[in-house]
């Protein structure tokens, strides 16, 4: 963690999926299936991966009537789905294993298409009656088959200063209404801004009570809710306001999970009360993953039929989840702080990382993701220290970034947003 003399900051720098109606008579289902699954191009040639899963899924399943589905959490364009659907479909029978509505079948069969930098990764998750299930897979390298195109618009972050205060600021929520509120969270206390005459005016200080000593690197997260107007997270303590006037700050100590993105991204994960981590216990969890590795900071982009979580891990890589696979990237040159927003622009989403700073200086960058590999959407933007918070807002429009400037040794509030065409 690196520190400035005056305080310290928290950061080292370091489906496509066929569902299949079960309206049709069993006699016309196998041909349904190969005319759902006929390709448009035949791009490439899979028949050599197709033979291998397929040889493993008739070993699991035996001779017989199966239901297949086939989702794509791949690079893959839309056309090679379609023909690994159509070949598994021809593999399958070879083996004696015939694909039928779910109402006929046996056994369910859900194969996976997904993928890392360097191969192709098929997982076929067999189930059977009251059997555990079976879980078979193969990889291929990805060398000689077609990837997506890098996108190629021009996007610019848009940096509004907010607020600028001695105190240290953990993090900052906005409050839309006529008129518009803002609430800060210190390490002491929330306190509640109103925006009149131009400026923002103080109306309403809470303190923060807490049994034990914060630790050197404190964090916090802000989170706006429905039912009552926010709850604020710190190591080892939660504080919650009332949901009837008067507004109150109740707080407690707890180890509960702290929320990650928007109340639609739907996961959170426990943070290590004595460090400025999380440990990489997820709550509920990617779809089947509820572990990850110890990471600092997260963030989700959602696809078709899933949500790809980006985790900014504490060893300085970063790691792609997708709720099957755990995809490593390295050496991307990130710091550990990423955030992501919904602009509308190119991809719809796009990440925002901080760069590794040196402690005077920090950066700013928007990425898109379109393929699992990050490509740099926009130039990077400059801060006059380094960041110290970086939270994606209630609605993921934007993003908001706290930096303690390093010749005023101030924090400084922003509001990132993304600007298209630029």
């Amino acid at each position: 963690m690196q520190s400035t003399d005056h305080d310290a900051v928290y950061n080292a720098r370091n489906l496509y999926m066929r569902a299949f109606s079960s309206q049709f008579p069993p006699a016309a289902w196998f041909l349904l299936l190969m005319l759902a699954c006929a390709p448009i191009v035949f791009a490439d040639d899979w028949r050599v991966p197709e033979e291998q899963l397929a040889r493993k899924i008739a070993a699991a399943t035996g001779p017989g009537a199966v239901a297949l589905d086939v989702v794509s959490r791949s690079s893959l364009s839309h056309a090679d789905v379609e023909v690994i659907c159509r070949g598994l479909l021809a593999e399958l029978s070879a083996l004696g294993v015939r694909s039928v509505s779910p109402d006929e079948a046996a056994a369910t069969v859900l194969v996976t298409l997904s993928d890392n930098l360097q191969n192709y990764v098929w997982v076929a998750e067999v189930h059977q009656g009251n059997n555990q299930p079976a879980i078979v897979m193969i990889a291929t390298p990805r060398s000689g088959h077609a990837a997506l195109e890098h996108p190629a618009t021009t996007l610019a972050i848009r940096k509004t200063l907010l607020w600028t205060d001695a105190n240290r600021t953990l993090d900052v929520a906005l409050v839309n209404g006529s008129p518009q509120h803002m609430i800060l969270l210190e390490p002491e206390a929330v306190i509640l801004f109103k925006f009149q005459d131009g400026r923002w005016q103080e109306e309403q200080s809470l303190p923060v009570s807490h049994s034990h000593p914060w630790p050197r690197d404190l964090r916090g997260r802000l989170f706006l809710r429905k039912d009552h107007l926010f709850d604020a997270y710190l190591p080892g303590t939660f504080c919650r306001t009332a949901a009837t006037a008067p507004l109150t700050l109740n707080c407690y100590d707890s180890d509960d999970p702290w929320p990650l993105g928007t109340d639609q991204a739907g996961l959170s994960a426990f943070f290590t009360p004595s460090r400025n981590f999380f440990t990489g216990a997820l709550s509920p969890g990617i779809e089947k993953q509820t572990t990850v590795q110890a990471f600092y900071s997260a963030a989700m982009l959602p696809r078709d039929k899933y949500k790809l979580w980006i985790f900014a891990t504490i060893d300085g890589q970063v790691h792609m989840l997708d709720g099957v696979a755990d995809q490593t990237l390295e050496q991307l040159n990130w710091g550990s702080d990423i955030a992501s927003v919904r602009s509308g622009c190119g991809q719809g989403w796009q990440v925002l990382v901080t760069g590794k700073g040196d402690g005077a200086a920090d950066t700013v960058r928007a990425f898109e993701i379109a393929d699992r590999e990050p490509v740099a959407a926009s130039q990077p933007i400059e801060f006059k220290g380094q960041i110290t918070a970086l939270w994606g807002d209630s609605e993921a429009t934007g993003v908001m970034a706290i930096s303690q400037n390093s010749e005023t040794g101030k924090y400084e509030v922003y509001r990132l947003s993304i600007v298209c065409g630029q």
